[in-house]
């Protein structure tokens, strides 16, 4: 590495904007480089960098918020210093996270007194909410069981097999078996009847999803909670439910208010909802509340003293930020009750402007529901030639990030493209998207079929005669899948997580 500066006159030197003027030599990117460089050097070489990311507002592979205001921004940076673990130091930020336990919990209906205080917290994203409440059912199921002298050494979840990742990681990271009741086409929810059938006196909780990652729908909690009552009833166990309600917790309380799935179910123990999702704060805030202090074991809560008082702590990881907690709170007071419902409504109307777009091409048919999270998904009438994975790549030259994807056991063979609309996604975008989509389409059916040729390499000669089997629709739709999920397995990079 080489750095370089001109000397104008004694003390003084060319004011340089650009890294390339101070930097000749690539920086070493896995160990510390030698020297410190200028502060506008590093700046610029990594903005540089950063410009070939994709644009965050075009990524409707994500749920998560990608803007707020100015006034908000203001606060997180203002707040970026302060580590919210230190409750002594920081009094307003904590009674600001116990404002927002308490506003969320009277959203979900929870039955609290008006001299109650709401039992939750604040965590990093839906991820640790679920941890924190999966290991509370787990510690409940195993103080019940223990009492009645029974093993406790194989708890279960019964969950759909739609559920998002940190389930399985929840599963394997604190040994709970994880049964998935498996999706079949056209259903692409858990099937509550299936669900309960499931259980068994090893089952921690069952957890329903309200709003899938896959169409957004949401699960029949209602309808789970009585199936699942009654089994108790006639087993004599008390397996309760959890909602994962990560992307319809800050939704359904304002579009669908009549809907039953939260703490108005008496079997609904603990809910998580994702503040950086329709919460509309930046990633990365979760929150977990419970019905009641019962539903939440005591001997889970550490105390400590060290930071100057006693301070109660359920968290997986000890420090974090207090910008998202008081972006949170922000959010509540600015918009209110009116503020999240009318943000919701526009998202469901321009969820309705692009599924008509979709629709309009006549290539495709609509797997989501219009009911649920504000998302369209949706997959070929005819893949035979060309599959949503070229569509996906092809669209990315315009910089849209629209994943594609199969769907969990045991609706393998269904691909679908899928479209997030948040609060930043407009009318116009959407408009633009549908324009997008059809000089795609237009694009990759005036090329040769990549599936006739992966059919071709995939298929093996039978006979003496050289021909290849004929195969069904389903067959080679298969194949293609295969081969794409390999090219992906091809692309992750191997070592960093």
């Amino acid at each position: 590495m080489v750095l370089t500066t001109t000397n104008l006159a004694a003390g003084e030197s060319l004011p340089c904007t650009f890294a390339s003027r101070y930097v000749r030599t690539s920086l070493p990117r896995f160990q510390l480089p030698d020297c410190s460089i200028p502060k506008e050097a590093a700046y610029q070489i990594i903005n540089d960098e950063l410009m070939l990311d994709g644009n965050p507002r075009l990524n409707l592979a994500s749920f998560v918020t990608t803007w707020m205001e100015p006034e908000c921004d203001r606060l997180i940076m203002s707040a970026i210093n302060k580590n919210y673990v230190d409750m002594d130091e920081y009094p307003v930020t904590t009674e600001l996270q116990n404002r927002c336990v308490n506003i969320i919990a009277h959203l979900f209906n929870a039955p609290i007194g008006e001299d109650e205080t709401a039992i939750g917290v604040g965590t990093v994203g839906s991820s640790e909410a679920i941890m924190l409440a999966g290991l509370a059912f787990k510690r409940k199921w195993q103080n019940r069981r223990q009492a009645e002298g029974k093993p406790y050494d194989k708890p279960n979840i019964v969950t759909g097999a739609n559920v998002q990742v940190c389930w399985e990681k929840f599963a394997r990271y604190f040994e709970v078996e994880l049964k998935e009741v498996k999706l079949r086409e056209g259903f692409y929810v858990m099937d509550p009847e299936k669900a309960v059938e499931m259980v068994d006196e090893n089952t921690i909780c069952v957890a329903a999803i309200l709003g899938s990652t896959l169409t957004g729908e949401f699960e029949d909690v209602k309808l789970l909670n009585d199936l699942l009552a009654e089994k108790n009833k006639q087993t004599g166990w008390a397996t309760p439910i959890h909602v994962d309600a990560a992307s319809g917790g800050f939704i359904a309380p304002f579009l669908y208010p009549e809907l039953e799935w939260d703490f108005r179910l008496p079997l609904v123990k603990s809910i998580n909802a994702s503040g950086h999702k329709y919460g509309l704060v930046y990633a990365g805030v979760g929150w977990v509340v419970w019905r009641s202090k019962e539903d939440l074991p005591e001997e889970l809560i550490f105390h400590i003293n060290y930071l100057g008082a006693d301070q109660p702590t359920f968290t997986l990881n000890f420090s974090k930020g207090s910008s998202h907690i008081i972006a949170q709170y922000y959010q509540f007071i600015r918009l209110g009750y009116e503020g999240y419902k009318n943000i919701m409504e526009n998202c469901v109307e321009n969820a309705r402007i692009l599924k008509e777009g979709i629709e309009s091409t006549g290539r495709f048919d609509i797997v989501s529901k219009d009911s649920g999270v504000p998302l369209v998904a949706f997959k070929l009438k005819d893949s035979s030639q060309h599959t949503v994975f070229e569509i996906s790549d092809s669209l990315r030259r315009f910089g849209w990030i629209v994943p594609a994807y199969t769907m969990p056991p045991d609706a393998e063979h269904v691909a679908v493209l899928r479209v997030v609309i948040r609060e930043d996604f407009s009318r116009s975008l959407a408009e633009r998207l549908v324009a997008d989509i059809n000089k795609v389409l237009l694009e990759i059916e005036a090329l040769p079929s990549r599936i006739a040729k992966i059919a071709a390499v995939t298929s093996e000669i039978s006979g003496n005669d050289g021909t290849v089997p004929k195969k069904s629709v389903d067959e080679v739709q298969k194949e293609v899948i295969t081969f794409w999920n390999r090219l992906v397995e091809k692309k992750k990079t191997n070592g960093v997580c």
